[in-house]
């Protein structure tokens, strides 16, 4: 950058009155210079989506009812014992939080700039002088020793915020990584309930599918004995001879599963791959949490992705604001204070401190249009954070809506699969008693068990379906997440007010 720089040798010597009128002359002569480096032109042209426009509901909170720990309404002991553990050593969480402490190392830094910098030096140097230079026998062609000591202070006026725009700009980056983290957390937690219904779901499946195979076992003998007493022909014990060796299959393949998402769970809770060789997941128990009947600008508050995207926003925003601030004057104090001699034995005596003070400014003129690139570059960026949360909001908003309704008909269907579950349940009664009776054969009988352990193993299915759909939708509503800034440089307290 090319730059006019103002800082005279002599002001130690002048009275305070002086230097403030210089001071004041240097502050003036900058603002009017700072038009030298115009920003006409560069503004933002992305606008934040309004909640009315994507059927919010600004008017009206609703009671969401998701808390932080909302896994635990659904009432598996086992489950929860096993999120516990992979929120504790699941080393995802652990680069979140180092995330979290490098964003407020550069926050700290950032309000380190708005402190008065002191600092103290001291050396001493061994040192031939030159006889045919600038110093005179006896000091010219001598060895002497230089010892000096001094201690400087400097402070610089944040006259036109950017000290303070880059802590805004930290802070919103800080909160934007805390709101990630909180997201990674609820992401975590999702896959862990997912994963451990999804493990109730095989083993239910695989144990309805043992009782098949053993219908289809006793179904086979029968079929023979009848085909040994010429009763049936050979068609039907052939088309009954392949049904076990099909479902033995489907036994195989549904062990292979359950050893897989075994494996899974292990991985996220971070346990050896056999540690969770044993352990089941019964679906029965489970309770079922209320549904929302429609959604308000509360969800925006409670997305984890969304708080984290309006932090970018106001991050990007005061990104702007320091790349505005670099066309004005910078101004600093400085001031010095110490012990310079020529030799440690006169190092302490009178005549050898030496003082300072005065300020500096620096002020950009012509800078070939780097200030402007930066500018243009920043206001990109805030451009691109909008949209970004722009499409974060929609994605949200469409996500809640859907796991909304996917609950609602998963449901529905539960209920008629219900009913078909009951006329299965009769069905197979009324052949045992037919066949109690006389008035059937044992085929009957299991027919109609083969036909209610189908019906049972959709009832499994539109189970697990039901809790993975709950889970989804706590997810979906935030998963307990509430925004809580740090009470830090006038932050707004919480990013709902955006939304409003």
């Amino acid at each position: 950058m090319n730059a006019a720089s103002v800082k005279p040798d002599s002001l130690a010597s002048l009275r305070w009155g002086q230097r403030l009128r210089m001071a004041g002359v240097c502050l003036a002569l900058g603002g009017v210079l700072a038009g030298c480096a115009s920003t006409g032109g560069i503004a933002s042209h992305a606008q934040r989506i309004r909640p009315a426009d994507i059927g919010l509901n600004a008017s009206e909170r609703a009671a969401l009812g998701i808390g932080a720990d909302w896994w635990r309404a659904l009432g598996d002991d086992q489950l929860d014992a096993l999120i516990e553990r992979t929120l504790a050593a699941n080393p995802s969480l652990r680069i979140a939080q180092a995330r979290i402490e490098h964003a407020a190392g550069l926050l700290a830094g950032n309000r380190a700039a708005e402190e008065v910098q002191v600092n103290a030096n001291a050396d001493a140097t061994r040192q031939r002088f030159s006889a045919t230079s600038i110093y005179p026998p006896p000091l010219g062609g001598s060895i002497r020793t230089l010892v000096s000591a001094q201690v400087g202070i400097g402070y610089e006026f944040d006259f036109f915020g950017r000290n303070r725009a880059a802590i805004a700009a930290a802070l919103g980056e800080e909160q934007a990584t805390i709101a990630d983290a909180a997201a990674a957390r609820s992401a975590l937690v999702t896959q862990v309930a997912r994963s451990y219904v999804q493990l109730g779901r095989l083993q239910a499946q695989r144990q309805l599918v043992s009782q098949e195979l053993a219908v289809r076992e006793r179904t086979l003998a029968l079929l023979a004995e009848r085909f040994r007493h010429g009763i049936d022909g050979t068609l039907e014990l052939r088309q009954s001879e392949g049904a076990p060796a099909g479902i033995r299959q489907q036994i195989a393949a549904l062990d292979e599963q359950i050893a897989l998402v075994r494996h899974t769970l292990a991985a996220l809770s971070a346990q050896p791959p056999s540690a969770l060789d044993g352990v089941t997941a019964p679906l029965t128990g489970w309770r079922d949490m209320p549904l929302p009947t429609a959604l308000s600008v509360d969800l925006l508050a409670r997305r984890a992705d969304v708080a984290a995207a309006l932090w970018r926003v106001r991050a990007a925003t005061s990104n702007v604001d320091v790349a505005q601030s670099q066309f004005y004057p910078n101004i600093n104090l400085t001031a010095f204070a110490g012990l310079a001699s020529i030799g440690f034995n006169r190092f302490i005596q009178a005549g050898s401190e030496q003082f300072g003070v005065g300020p500096a400014l620096r002020l950009p003129l012509f800078d070939g249009g780097r200030l402007r690139a930066n500018l243009k570059v920043r206001v990109a960026d805030l451009d691109s954070a909008i949209e970004t949360y722009n499409r974060t909001v929609l994605d949200a908003v469409h996500d809640a809506a859907d796991q909304i309704a996917a609950a609602g008909a998963i449901e529905q269907q539960a209920r008629q699969q219900q009913a078909s579950l009951r006329a299965a349940s009769a069905a197979l009664g009324v052949a045992r008693d037919r066949h109690d009776a006389g008035l059937s054969n044992a085929l009957g009988v299991l027919a109609a068990q083969s036909n209610l352990l189908t019906q049972e193993r959709q009832a499994a299915d539109l189970r697990a379906r039901a809790i993975d759909a709950q889970i989804l939708l706590a997810h979906a509503l935030g998963g307990g997440y509430i925004d809580e800034p740090l009470a830090t440089g006038g932050a707004p307290s919480h990013p709902r007010a955006d939304y409003d």
